[in-house]
């Protein structure tokens, strides 16, 4: 099939032996794991040949990493890259897992009984293995694994049980393309931060340097430049293509790590055979000469020197090459045409909202009052009764702890709970988000905050590539319970401009799987937060908690002092899915959201016959409410503060025609601009006459 394959026993025997200070049965182990990769890389393309294959990123040149997994515990935490399959099956064998390699052929095959995402992807990943499964995504594991690796003493702290043994160490591999990402980058300054601070990170960076990025070069010497002197990284370096070199590097710095509870970063230089992928030319850019050099270095190769060192003669060790030809070239003819998933419903069965009941279950306690609140000051509550119920519960972000936030709403929450639960961040919404991730899988609820909209967009594929597809790529054996909460919306006053006053929330809507919860009231607010602490508790749901800066502080409605938005602390619950009706007019009904509600409900008291829908939450939309309103009158404006393309009322108006609805339909939105500071605001946020004029022109 190529020359790396047709040529191997003609180099196997032009080799030396080289001797080794491992054993021949542990050398034969890994080699066996190497060869299960390698074959499994030549089969996926005969498959896809035969049309019953789907996925040619192979492992081909990096199968030096079978090396890592051996000096790791088989106990230890793995978020791989896409070139881990040596990796894979040295830690099925450290398991007694027998099927590794069928694991990985049936993920080729897209078959819906392959064990981790059930035809969804080829991922490398396995619950029972300790392999948390990630995307193709560059370097989008990273944070994660860094979160995973600072929530293992901060379980232990908070005395709650983990998956993890308290001395694991938590291993993540990557490129050296992926090294350059920002992502990769601003995980690591996040874990040497907070290692620098004398907290526990025994995170073990793996950077497979095979000196490409498809087909972009990385220049030599450019990730020891970028990482061999980085202050608080220890730094280690090792011949990926000679197995003995790496098991020894390896276990220097996996025993690092886990004696210091430091991180360490291992390169290893390995070189990439058989192209990118299948559907790469790589005579498109390296020259024959780079391509016939990089073949010598084989690290099959290398491993062929060491056991010819060990006593195998070179046909031994050509004949279990071509033993593992056979037994991958059985298992891609059996895998063949097996079952793929065949429906919608079953594509998207792990991203289903959470059961109403299961969530109902799971409510925490809520601490009785009386008093009347702000939006602010009952969030506030909320967060503590969530802290008080659920001893995994951290609440974290940026000014977050002393400060309160910027706004106070989580003024007091870390003198009541202490510095353990409530603490600050760094500014790198990429390293919250991901400490957020590695938080879920470890055992706590994370409750992360985003100080601004605006900024969520620097992190915003933590969501969607990160946070809403583990489920999916794991059918659930893998889950990130998360309660996102973001301050957003327009209408701030004094303190404005774009990044405070954001109002683009389609990049939210379009994800799927996760809730997006958007109170207006004080006390659905307060509800929708355990509404949403309890579904990601009890079901690992992705929730995203949208509070309106405006409504913070606001106490009246309708007149000055009138203290008709303040609400005692809700006794109810607020079920997940569901509207809230104000009045029963029978002319109009007026839908929004947000700050829309306070507007609208000013608007209905001027314009007679007029009802009120908040929808509360935009995922899932509230469809059994809105239809039965907007039936109610026959008119429905939806009031929408987001802007006009991309906003929540396409996508409410779309709920309306696509269920039958034929009464008649308006909204009114906010402009396609940003927002701009001071009056110019007015110019481009949707205003209550806007409302006022439409809500009259439908009845008319």
């Amino acid at each position: 099939m190529t020359a790396v394959d047709e040529r191997f026993g003609e180099r196997v025997r032009a080799l030396k032996p080289a001797p080794c200070d491992y054993s021949a049965d542990l050398l034969r182990s890994l080699y066996d794991a190497q060869l299960g990769s390698r074959h499994a890389d030549l089969a996926a393309r005969w498959m896809q040949s035969q049309g019953h294959g789907f996925y040619t990123i192979g492992s081909a040149g990096h199968e030096g990493n079978a090396a890592v997994a051996a000096a790791l515990r088989p106990t230890d935490p793995a978020l791989l890259h896409y070139r881990s399959g040596a990796f894979y099956l040295a830690r099925a064998d450290q398991c007694g897992v027998k099927d590794g390699l069928r694991d990985i052929l049936l993920g080729v095959a897209a078959a819906t009984s392959e064990p981790i995402a059930g035809g969804r992807h080829k991922v490398f990943g396995r619950h029972d293995l300790a392999i948390i499964p990630q995307t193709s995504t560059i370097a989008s594991h990273l944070p994660r694994a860094m979160g995973v690796a600072f929530s293992m003493a901060r379980a232990a702290k908070l005395g709650v049980p983990s998956p993890w043994p308290a001395d694991a160490i938590v291993v993540t591999s990557f490129g050296d393309a992926s090294a350059n990402h920002s992502t990769a980058t601003g995980a690591i300054n996040a874990a040497l931060h907070t290692s620098y601070q004398g907290i526990p990170m025994p995170l073990l960076l793996v950077c497979e340097d095979n000196g490409l990025g498809i087909s972009v070069r990385t220049p030599d010497g450019w990730i020891k430049q970028a990482y061999g002197q980085r202050p608080g990284l220890r730094y280690f370096d090792a011949d990926g293509t000679d197995l003995a070199a790496t098991l020894t590097m390896a276990m220097e710095a996996a025993t690092f790590v886990r004696r210091n509870r430091r991180p360490a970063f291992l390169r290893l230089r390995t070189v990439r055979l058989l192209g990118h992928a299948g559907s790469d030319v790589e005579a498109a850019y390296r020259t024959t000469a780079e391509v016939a050099a990089d073949e010598v270095l084989d690290p099959l190769l290398g491993t062929a020197r060491r056991l010819l060192g060990a006593g195998l003669s070179a046909d031994e060790v050509i004949d279990l090459y071509e033993d593992k030809r056979t037994e991958a070239m059985r298992i891609a003819a059996e895998v063949c045409g097996l079952p793929q998933l065949s429906s919608a419903e079953a594509v998207a069965a792990p991203l289903r909202f959470p059961d109403p009941l299961v969530v109902a279950d799971a409510l925490p306690q809520r601490t009785p009052t009386t008093e009347r609140l702000t939006l602010s000051q009952s969030i506030n509550r909320a967060l503590s009764d969530v802290l008080g119920s659920y001893p995994e519960a951290m609440l974290f972000g940026e000014d977050v702890s002393r400060k309160g936030g910027v706004y106070g709403v989580t003024r007091g929450l870390q003198k009541a709970h202490g510095a353990a639960r409530v603490f600050d961040t760094l500014l790198d919404e990429q390293s919250i988000l991901g400490l957020a991730l590695g938080a879920g899988v470890s055992g706590l609820l994370p409750l992360p905050e985003i100080q601004y909209l605006a900024y969520l967009h620097n992190a915003e594929d933590q969501l969607r590539g990160e946070a809403a597809s583990l489920k999916f790529f794991s059918q659930e054996q893998y889950a990130n319970p998360m309660v996102l909460r973001i301050a957003g919306y327009g209408y701030q006053k004094g303190f404005g401009g774009h990044f405070h006053n954001d109002d683009a929330i389609g990049v939210l809507r379009d994800i799927p799987g996760i809730v997006i919860a958007s109170p207006s009231r004080p006390d659905d607010a307060a509800a929708m937060l355990h509404a949403c602490a309890a579904a990601a508790r009890s079901s690992g749901t992705v929730c995203v908690f949208l509070e309106p800066i405006a409504l913070y502080h606001r106490r009246d409605l309708y007149d000055e002092a009138d203290d008709a938005w303040l609400t005692p602390y809700p006794t109810k619950p607020v079920p997940i899915g569901r509207g809230r009706t104000y009045g029963g007019g029978t002319e109009l009904t007026l839908v929004s959201f947000g700050n829309g509600v306070p507007m609208s409900l000013r608007v209905a008291a001027r314009v007679p016959g007029v009802r009120v829908l908040d929808l509360r939450w935009l995922a899932p939309l509230p469809v059994e409410d809105l239809l039965r309103e907007a039936t109610a009158t026959g008119r429905v404006l939806v009031v929408d503060e987001t802007r006009r393309s991309g906003g929540v009322s396409e996508g409410v108006l779309a709920a309306l025609v696509d269920h039958g609805y034929t009464g008649r339909m308006a909204r009114v939105t906010s402009e396609d601009s940003f927002v701009p500071l001071g009056d110019a605001a007015r110019q481009v946020l949707l205003s209550e006459e806007t409302i006022e004029t439409a809500a009259r022109a439908l009845i008319s």
